[in-house]
Protein backbone atom coordinates (compact mmCIF):
# COMPACT_ATOMS: atom_id res chain seq x y z
CA UNK A 1 0.00 0.00 0.00
CA UNK A 2 1.63 3.25 -1.31
CA UNK A 3 1.05 5.83 1.80
CA UNK A 4 1.55 9.51 2.27
CA UNK A 5 1.86 12.04 4.78
CA UNK A 6 -0.41 14.82 4.15
CA UNK A 7 -2.95 17.60 5.49
CA UNK A 8 -6.43 17.01 5.82
CA UNK A 9 -8.68 19.75 5.92
CA UNK A 10 -11.37 20.88 8.58
CA UNK A 11 -12.50 23.85 10.27
CA UNK A 12 -15.37 26.22 8.57
CA UNK A 13 -15.18 28.47 5.55
CA UNK A 14 -11.98 30.96 5.44
CA UNK A 15 -10.84 29.68 8.57
CA UNK A 16 -8.83 26.76 7.62
CA UNK A 17 -7.11 24.14 10.18
CA UNK A 18 -5.37 20.86 9.17
CA UNK A 19 -4.60 17.71 10.58
CA UNK A 20 -1.10 15.64 9.50
CA UNK A 21 -2.63 12.50 8.55
CA UNK A 22 -0.92 9.17 7.17
CA UNK A 23 -3.18 7.75 4.47
CA UNK A 24 -3.43 5.82 1.36
CA UNK A 25 -2.12 7.81 -1.31
CA UNK A 26 -5.55 6.75 -3.65
CA UNK A 27 -7.68 7.96 -1.32
CA UNK A 28 -9.35 11.68 -1.08
CA UNK A 29 -7.87 14.55 0.78
CA UNK A 30 -10.44 14.73 3.46
CA UNK A 31 -10.75 10.71 3.38
CA UNK A 32 -10.59 8.31 6.22
CA UNK A 33 -6.84 8.58 7.51
CA UNK A 34 -4.75 5.41 8.87
CA UNK A 35 -3.34 7.27 11.45
CA UNK A 36 -3.36 11.01 12.63
CA UNK A 37 0.11 12.24 13.60
CA UNK A 38 -0.13 15.89 14.18
CA UNK A 39 -2.39 19.46 13.52
CA UNK A 40 -1.10 22.72 11.94
CA UNK A 41 -3.07 26.13 12.24
CA UNK A 42 -1.98 28.47 9.22
CA UNK A 43 -4.09 31.63 10.40
CA UNK A 44 -2.22 31.68 13.71
CA UNK A 45 0.06 34.50 13.31
CA UNK A 46 3.13 32.13 13.85
CA UNK A 47 1.52 29.24 12.10
CA UNK A 48 1.70 27.15 15.17
CA UNK A 49 2.27 23.15 14.75
CA UNK A 50 2.39 20.37 16.25
CA UNK A 51 4.07 16.91 14.98
CA UNK A 52 4.39 13.41 16.67
CA UNK A 53 8.08 12.83 16.00
CA UNK A 54 8.09 9.09 16.57
CA UNK A 55 5.40 8.21 14.88
CA UNK A 56 6.52 10.78 11.23
CA UNK A 57 9.66 8.84 11.63
CA UNK A 58 7.88 5.40 11.82
CA UNK A 59 5.79 6.25 9.01
CA UNK A 60 8.84 7.40 6.95
CA UNK A 61 10.71 4.65 7.85
CA UNK A 62 7.79 2.06 6.64
CA UNK A 63 8.10 3.86 3.14
CA UNK A 64 5.08 6.73 3.43
CA UNK A 65 5.90 9.93 1.12
CA UNK A 66 5.57 13.41 2.73
CA UNK A 67 3.99 16.06 0.94
CA UNK A 68 5.09 19.21 -0.06
CA UNK A 69 3.59 21.39 2.75
CA UNK A 70 4.38 18.39 5.29
CA UNK A 71 7.77 18.45 4.22
CA UNK A 72 7.88 22.15 5.06
CA UNK A 73 6.81 22.25 8.54
CA UNK A 74 9.10 18.50 9.33
CA UNK A 75 12.05 21.35 7.95
CA UNK A 76 11.06 23.98 10.55
CA UNK A 77 10.76 20.87 13.79
CA UNK A 78 13.87 19.70 12.45
CA UNK A 79 12.62 16.43 11.90
CA UNK A 80 14.09 16.57 8.21
CA UNK A 81 17.24 16.42 9.13
CA UNK A 82 16.67 13.89 11.90
CA UNK A 83 15.51 11.98 9.09
CA UNK A 84 18.50 12.56 6.86
CA UNK A 85 20.77 11.18 9.67
CA UNK A 86 19.10 7.99 10.20
CA UNK A 87 19.22 7.65 6.48
CA UNK A 88 22.47 7.73 6.13
CA UNK A 89 23.21 5.46 9.23
CA UNK A 90 24.38 7.28 11.68
CA UNK A 91 24.54 6.48 15.57
CA UNK A 92 22.04 7.87 18.17
CA UNK A 93 24.89 9.69 19.77
CA UNK A 94 25.73 11.54 16.68
CA UNK A 95 22.57 12.28 15.75
CA UNK A 96 21.49 13.82 18.97
CA UNK A 97 24.66 15.54 18.91
CA UNK A 98 23.88 17.38 15.10
CA UNK A 99 20.19 17.93 16.27
CA UNK A 100 21.42 20.66 19.24
CA UNK A 101 23.76 22.45 16.56
CA UNK A 102 20.85 22.68 14.72
CA UNK A 103 18.58 24.25 17.27
CA UNK A 104 21.59 26.45 18.58
CA UNK A 105 21.61 27.55 14.88
CA UNK A 106 17.97 27.70 14.54
CA UNK A 107 17.77 30.25 17.73
CA UNK A 108 19.91 32.26 16.37
CA UNK A 109 18.28 32.25 12.77
CA UNK A 110 14.86 33.39 14.46
CA UNK A 111 16.89 35.77 16.31
CA UNK A 112 18.44 37.56 13.24
CA UNK A 113 15.18 37.47 11.19
CA UNK A 114 13.24 39.67 14.19
CA UNK A 115 16.24 41.62 14.13
CA UNK A 116 16.14 42.36 10.54
CA UNK A 117 12.51 43.10 10.64
CA UNK A 118 12.40 45.20 13.71
CA UNK A 119 15.29 47.68 11.67
CA UNK A 120 12.79 47.42 8.76
CA UNK A 121 10.23 48.75 10.72
CA UNK A 122 12.22 51.66 12.01
CA UNK A 123 13.97 52.39 8.92
CA UNK A 124 10.44 53.16 7.24
CA UNK A 125 8.92 55.48 10.50
CA UNK A 126 12.58 57.22 10.46
CA UNK A 127 12.31 57.89 6.69
CA UNK A 128 8.57 59.03 6.88
CA UNK A 129 9.48 61.60 10.26
CA UNK A 130 12.74 62.88 8.47
CA UNK A 131 11.79 64.96 5.45
CA UNK A 132 8.90 66.44 7.50
CA UNK A 133 11.53 67.51 10.22
CA UNK A 134 14.81 68.64 7.99
CA UNK A 135 12.31 70.78 6.32
CA UNK A 136 11.08 72.68 9.27
CA UNK A 137 14.02 72.93 11.02
CA UNK A 138 16.62 74.09 8.88
CA UNK A 139 15.12 75.81 6.04
CA UNK A 140 13.01 78.41 7.46
CA UNK A 141 14.18 81.33 5.92
CA UNK A 142 15.19 80.06 2.57
CA UNK A 143 11.35 78.85 2.12
CA UNK A 144 10.04 82.21 2.82
CA UNK A 145 11.95 83.31 0.10
CA UNK A 146 11.45 80.41 -2.20
CA UNK A 147 7.63 80.43 -2.10
CA UNK A 148 8.15 84.51 -3.23
CA UNK A 149 10.38 83.83 -6.17
CA UNK A 150 7.37 81.09 -7.00
CA UNK A 151 4.65 82.67 -7.05
CA UNK A 152 5.49 84.59 -10.46
CA UNK A 153 6.55 81.08 -12.13
CA UNK A 154 3.06 80.03 -11.17
CA UNK A 155 1.42 82.81 -13.14
CA UNK A 156 3.30 81.70 -16.28
CA UNK A 157 2.25 78.43 -16.82
CA UNK A 158 -0.79 79.94 -15.81
CA UNK A 159 -1.49 81.84 -18.76
CA UNK A 160 0.05 78.90 -20.79
CA UNK A 161 -2.92 76.84 -19.72
CA UNK A 162 -5.42 79.48 -20.63
CA UNK A 163 -3.81 80.10 -24.39
CA UNK A 164 -3.95 75.83 -25.07
CA UNK A 165 -7.71 76.03 -23.96
CA UNK A 166 -8.79 78.65 -26.42
CA UNK A 167 -7.96 76.34 -29.54
CA UNK A 168 -9.41 73.63 -28.00
CA UNK A 169 -12.80 75.91 -27.52
CA UNK A 170 -12.68 76.67 -31.26
CA UNK A 171 -11.89 73.50 -32.85
CA UNK A 172 -14.96 71.97 -30.60
CA UNK A 173 -16.97 75.28 -32.14
CA UNK A 174 -16.28 73.77 -35.86
CA UNK A 175 -17.28 70.34 -34.91
CA UNK A 176 -20.95 71.25 -33.97
CA UNK A 177 -22.29 72.93 -37.35
CA UNK A 178 -21.01 69.53 -39.13
CA UNK A 179 -22.70 67.26 -36.41
CA UNK A 180 -25.81 69.37 -37.04
CA UNK A 181 -25.92 69.72 -40.77
CA UNK A 182 -25.82 65.83 -41.47
CA UNK A 183 -28.72 65.42 -38.81
CA UNK A 184 -31.09 67.90 -41.04
CA UNK A 185 -30.31 65.70 -44.05
CA UNK A 186 -31.50 62.91 -42.90
CA UNK A 187 -34.80 64.53 -41.54
CA UNK A 188 -35.40 66.04 -45.24
CA UNK A 189 -35.51 62.30 -46.22
CA UNK A 190 -37.98 60.77 -43.78
CA UNK A 191 -41.65 60.19 -45.82
CA UNK A 192 -43.24 61.77 -42.94
CA UNK A 193 -41.82 65.10 -44.24
CA UNK A 194 -41.82 64.51 -47.75
CA UNK A 195 -45.45 64.30 -47.00
CA UNK A 196 -45.98 67.43 -45.48
CA UNK A 197 -43.76 69.64 -47.78
CA UNK A 198 -45.67 68.16 -50.86
CA UNK A 199 -49.38 69.31 -48.89
CA UNK A 200 -47.57 72.98 -48.09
Amino acid sequence: MATKIRLKRIGRRNRPFYRLIVIDSRKKRDGAAIEQVGWYNPISTDNSYEINDERILHWLGEGAIPSDAVKKIMRQEGLSLRWHLMQQGTEEKEIEKEMKKWEMNRENVLADRKAKKLEKLSKKSEESQVPVDVGSEHREEPAKEEVAKEEPAKEEPVKEEAAKEEPAKEEVAKEEPAKEEPVKEEAAKTPEQEDESEEE
